[in-house]
């Protein structure tokens, strides 16, 4: 706007000068030949006319060139605001093809582009997570076919023969008893998958004796490690405390320790370690297993993924729980993150040692 105007008082004075000077004149002789007048009655009406209103003729002349000056400007900003409008309008566009601006305008494209990388890796994410939720309900629901299968079976079995013989009776009961266990743990994933994008997850403070939480939980999983030969072995002091949500750490704890059973090579030690450090918590999971890739490693925390894609049934899980546990040690203001080398997986939680 300051350049408009300093441009329209130097072209008024311009025009000023002109109509003093040749411009006036050309117009005397122009009355002269095209009227028919004398020189001096020339003279009188170029003074009348245009002299004596010379400041009027200015100013239409300078509003006249305010508005063509105006009007050009104005087209100038309306372009680079419909190269803004339609960049945007492409940030949505279901198409990979870059935008681009004017030279001007390199640091709007720069950031419009830089939105549009954001916004098409947050869909691919959605997508391939939506993919993955919609792949294990599909083989949720084939898995609890077969052990429905069998507990009707074996039912059925033992409606039809009463008098069925004991050893028999007992044999059929337990493997009913088997796949109906079966049978519920997958029910259970059913209800996790559709419990997670309703819940909120809220926390409820308080300062946790740590080495007693990691101490109980190693008991519970007693019985599951020693299926395959496995155990604990925790190294912690006995008055370490941590300030958080005690039902919501159990959660994540537990969901490391599962993964870790689930994956260890038989007849091995699981080691659990806490220490503070630099007004910070480490909890510390180790267990000797295949070395996960760094592609399937990248994306262990994400929901709905799983290391077994074939789903066998000793490992099969929703792939929510370490998604879960990101999320609440997030919320503790901490941080969790997993390391696999020389078959040795790690998972180490950092939280807060203080409120």
């Amino acid at each position: 706007m300051l350049l408009i105007t300093v441009t329209a008082a130097v072209s008024v004075l311009l025009l000023r000068a002109i109509m003093r000077g040749q411009i006036g004149d050309r117009i005397v002789q122009f009355l002269i030949s095209a009227f028919y007048l004398d020189n001096s009655d020339a003279q009188t009406v170029y003074q009348f006319v245009f002299r004596n209103n010379l400041n009027i003729i200015l100013l239409f002349l300078t509003l006249f060139f305010l508005a063509i000056l105006s009007r050009f400007s104005i087209s100038w900003f309306t372009r680079y605001f419909d190269e803004i409008s339609s960049g945007m309008d492409r940030l949505v566009e279901d198409s990979a093809d870059r935008i681009s601006l004017s030279p001007e305008m390199d640091f709007m494209e720069n950031r419009l582009n830089t939105i549009k990388d954001k916004l098409e890796k947050q869909k691919r994410a959605a997508q391939e997570s939506e993919q993955r939720k919609n792949d294990l309900v599909v083989y949720l629901a084939h898995d609890i076919r077969t052990p429905l299968t069998s507990v009707i079976g074996y039912l059925s079995l033992l409606d039809e023969a009463p008098d069925m013989p004991m050893e028999q009776r007992a044999k059929y009961t337990h493997i009913t008893l088997d796949k109906a266990y079966r049978l519920e743990k997958l029910i259970n994933e059913f209800f996790e998958i559709t419990r997670y994008n309703l819940q909120q997850i809220k926390l409820e403070k308080e300062t946790i004796d740590l080495y007693y939480m990691l101490v109980q939980m190693t008991d519970e999983f007693y019985p599951i490690l020693s299926e395959k030969g496995n155990c604990t072995v925790l190294h912690a002091d006995e008055n370490l405390t941590v300030y958080g949500d005690p039902v919501k750490l159990a959660r994540v704890f537990n969901n490391i320790l599962k993964n870790a059973a689930a994956y260890s090579y038989s007849n091995t030690e699981i080691v659990i370690s806490a220490h503070e450090a630099e007004g910070n918590m480490k909890i510390v999971f180790e267990n000797q297993g295949n070395t996960i890739p760094p592609d399937k490693l990248a994306a262990i925390f994400e929901k709905f993924y799983r290391l077994d894609e074939a789903r066998t049934s000793d490992t099969g899980g929703s792939g929510l729980g370490l998604s879960i546990a990101k999320e609440i040690v997030t919320l503790h203001g901490g941080t969790i993150e997993a390391k696999s080398k020389e078959n040795t997986i790690t998972f180490t939680v950092t939280l807060p040692a203080d409120n």
